[in-house]
């Protein structure tokens, strides 16, 4: 029987499991992506759903920005992750995080930019790694594993 691309079992005998994993690889690797920093985004904002966003108004205001600039906190480390986790508008839901994470490189860990730990890390990669991942979604999408079905055209 020669081999095709359909992945209905039941008609054929030389089913090949390579033929799902193959189809769906780089979907997974999008998943786990949107998962890993949405999952870990959302621990910081639950912070925000618990205590409020209060303290980062202050602190906004402290350097002349609106204190209510401190929902876009709230949208970038609550609401965001929940759409990556979804996969839901997602390449909107990195753009929120990717700015997220600027401003708060610019406004609160500008001082580190040039550190190194003490055990030889960059000071600041933590936020690198969640801006780079977030930039990294709004490029790749949610793929075909996501409420969305990788189709809207945020996703």
């Amino acid at each position: 029987m020669e081999k095709t691309n359909d992945i209905n079992t039941s008609e054929r005998s030389d089913y090949d499991i390579t033929d799902v994993i193959r189809f769906q690889k780089d979907d997974v690797g999008r998943l786990v992506l949107r998962v890993a920093i949405g999952g870990l985004m959302l621990f910081h904002g639950m912070h925000k759903v618990l205590y409020g966003t209060d303290q980062i108004g202050e602190a906004l205001s402290s350097v002349g920005m609106p204190a209510l600039f401190s929902w876009g906190v709230f949208l970038g480390e609550v609401i965001a992750p929940i759409l990556l986790i979804l996969g839901y508008k997602v390449r909107f839901a990195g753009f929120l995080i990717a700015f997220d994470m600027l401003v708060a490189i610019l406004l609160v860990h500008a001082a580190e930019l040039n550190d190194i730990s003490p055990t030889g890390g960059w000071m600041i990669e933590l936020n690198a790694l969640y801006f780079l991942g977030a930039v990294a979604i709004m490029f790749l999408g949610s793929g075909h594993i996501a409420i969305s079905k990788g189709k809207g055209a945020l996703d």
